[in-house]
């Protein structure tokens, strides 16, 4: 194991940009079609793997709701979840946020409870076995009209104990956040905390939307705010806490190269930027694949993951007591480094 490897292992870290539909690896995948006889567009799991090869983020779309057709009951649900939840725990996650998207799956027949029950049992199993704690963000699909989301929302709020906070995903070109204003009001009237995708393929117009109509408390991705140089001076004053995905926006087109990629620029102006893993099965790497791929194309120093881990801590939807723990221990990481 290479040594900054095994130090960025060692650093704790909450992930807080997952989304659990993107983690079906295809042999899953295979498993789970077999067992429900459920026909995939791919004769195999080297056929599906070479599929993974996408243009943009509606290209990638299209395979992810495809493959989603293969959860059926809340086992499978159950299964996907853990199987993540293992695999974060062994690259040095102690706090995960995952997202899911409840439309994808009602809209094939299956109930909402089948989904956020199959998760959040997963969830507790991870937190008996790895000490590791978890809150639950169910996320509105942006390409379906707000009159859907509101209700799902419906449902979200029958499962309230269940689920933190509201987000919202997909497609982002054409679906700016004002749309769902109505619906996140409603949310934050119930205490949910909101986040939302904005500024991947989006303006930067779109971040401040996100802020200011829909007051989420995270922008997941935002890597376009450096064309706003005001907007920039803002997340950098207000230490809004950015959820940015490496592999994914070089495997969606966003940067061409990882060399390209603005994080170390955005740590180094002062904002809150965190590295997570979006679609891990889909674009190339859990975690540490993140963490590692932007250390060495950047040329991060020990003291910039430190940064990373601190401020996915700090950006987290923990208690303070918590909060204050894990930073000590990210602390005591780097001394002991």
């Amino acid at each position: 194991m290479r040594p900054e490897e095994a130090y960025i292992r060692t650093l704790p870290k909450a992930e807080l940009h997952l989304h659990i539909e993107g983690t079906l690896e295809p042999e899953l995948a295979f498993r789970l079609a077999q067992k429900h006889r459920v026909s995939l567009p791919h004769a195999s799991v080297a056929e599906l793997r070479a599929a993974y090869d996408f243009t943009d983020l509606q290209s990638f779309l299209d395979l992810y709701y495809a493959l989603a057709d293969v959860l059926r009951d809340r086992q499978d649900f159950h299964d996907l979840a853990l199987s993540y939840l293992e695999r974060a725990h062994e690259q040095g996650v102690v706090h995960t946020e995952i997202f899911f998207d409840p439309q994808t799956h009602t809209a094939r027949g299956i109930e909402f409870g089948t989904v956020v029950e199959g998760l959040h049992g997963a969830l507790l199993e991870a937190e008996r076995r790895f000490g590791m704690t978890h809150r639950l963000i169910a996320c509105f699909l942006r390409h379906l009209s707000a009159q859907d989301a509101e209700r799902t929302l419906d449902e979200v709020l029958h499962y309230r104990e269940f689920i933190t906070a509201v987000g919202l995903d997909s497609s982002e070109r054409g679906h700016p956040p004002a749309k769902f204003a109505a619906v996140f009001a409603r949310a934050r009237r119930h205490g949910l905390l909101a986040v939302a995708h904005a500024g991947e393929e989006g303006p930067p117009e779109y971040i401040v939307e996100a802020l200011d109509v829909l007051q989420v408390q995270r922008i997941d991705h935002g890597v376009r705010c450096d064309e706003d140089p005001a907007l920039l001076q803002r997340l950098a004053r207000e230490r809004v806490t950015l959820t940015v995905c490496p592999l994914s926006n070089v495997k969606l087109c966003v940067f061409e190269h990882m060399t390209q990629h603005n994080l170390k620029r955005l740590l180094a102006a002062g904002l809150s930027v965190t590295v997570n893993s979006d679609d891990p099965a889909y674009f190339g790497g859990y975690i540490l694949e993140n963490y590692l791929a932007v250390a060495h194309a950047l040329e991060l120093t020990r003291e910039d993951l430190a940064s990373l881990a601190r401020n996915s801590i700090a950006g987290a939807f923990l208690d303070e007591e918590a909060k204050r723990r894990w930073l000590s221990a990210i602390d005591a990481c780097v001394a002991g480094a």
